[in-house]
């Protein structure tokens, strides 16, 4: 009895969360610094780009310091999001003092702020509803970029329902420590390499197709979980490492279309790159010990709830999956 309504509320989770399966899109404001004629007068090109969900669009707007003067914004529609472009001129340099998110206190999203100055330096920072206002740095620090690309990525694992679903599946799929740990890093070597190569666009692939094919790896891993049978190994048995490496490379266009959305801190390419995919890792690595410590309680408590709840969760994950790539095929 347990077990069904375990199984029950995690279909209910997955499906209330589906059209969020790898939707990791904050809004984001950018800010450039524009060569002024006269240093009296500083110009600044302002770009808002505010997803329609969760209400970023309709209820949050960029607020600078009071000595600022916006032109009229030319508003367009850009996928889910309103896009929406204008200048402002001010009277002191924006460099030393802060911008704002006037009513993301209220709503449960972020933002991620990039500030070019007119040199070409680039800086980064998060507004969340905890925090929404950062100060431009005088002296941008390298670091306040990889701080924040960092935390990003560990959000897009966190909070990407597909690829977390794909190394649950991973997980459930195998037994040992270290078979595990070789897949875990497959995948991750994988998904690493179409991550750069995409984001410094040296390969590309369409999105709707990917995403549809994401949600197939899962259906896939799912069902050999479900179909496998003590003494009969199956491919993902045999060479689990390949299967995930071959989908590493499919889930990393996933990843690449997420920093995509948000974009990369000209000068600082590499070093966002880079923290991304620790953060990424890092991310990973809290599903992959959190899912092994559950089953080694479970197997402790009594080795066939393990089975049980393989079997549960894999029914459960492959619903969900087997819903997003219906959904994903139409939007193809």
């Amino acid at each position: 009895m347990i077990l069904r309504i375990l199984l029950l509320l995690v279909l209910a989770a997955g499906f209330t969360a589906a059209v969020r399966a790898d939707d990791l899109r904050p809004g984001y404001l950018e800010v450039r610094e524009m060569r002024a004629a006269n240093a009296a007068v500083h110009q600044y090109g302002v770009t808002w780009k505010a997803p329609i969900k969760p209400g970023l669009a309709a209820r949050v707007a960029p607020v600078f310091p009071n000595d600022c003067a916006a032109t009229e914004p030319v508003r367009s529609i850009d996928a889910a999001a309103l896009l929406a472009r204008w200048n402002i001129t001010c009277r002191a340099t924006l460099a030393g003092r802060s911008v704002r998110l006037s009513g993301i206190e209220d709503i449960s999203a972020d933002a991620l702020l990039r500030y070019q100055s007119a040199t070409g330096i680039t800086q980064a920072a998060r507004l969340t509803p905890a925090n929404p206002a950062a100060r431009i740095a005088q002296k941008p620090d390298r670091w306040q970029v990889a701080h924040t690309y960092f935390v990003t990525g560990v959000e897009h694992i966190l909070m990407g329902y597909d690829h977390l679903l794909f190394v649950l599946c991973l997980v459930l799929l195998l037994n040992g420590a270290w078979r595990v740990a070789a897949t875990v890093t497959a995948f991750t070597v994988a998904h690493s390499i179409t991550l750069v190569a995409t984001t410094l666009e040296l390969i590309s692939l369409p999105g709707p197709p990917v995403e549809a094919a994401i949600a197939l790896s899962i259906v896939f891993l799912a069902a050999e979980i479900v179909q496998r049978k003590p003494g009969v190994l199956r491919l993902s048995e045999r060479i689990p490492w390949v299967v995930a490496f071959l989908f590493g490379l499919l889930h990393g266009f996933g990843f690449a279309g997420a920093l995509a959305e948000i974009g990369l801190p000209q000068g600082e390419v590499p070093m966002a790159l880079l923290t991304f995919n620790l953060g990424v890792e890092a991310g990973q690595l809290v599903i992959v010990c959190g899912a092994m410590l559950i089953l080694g309680a479970l197997r402790r408590a009594n080795p066939l709830y393990v089975a049980r709840t393989q079997i549960i969760s894999a029914y459960a994950i492959g619903s969900i999956a087997a819903m997003w790539l219906l959904q994903r095929i139409l939007i193809v």
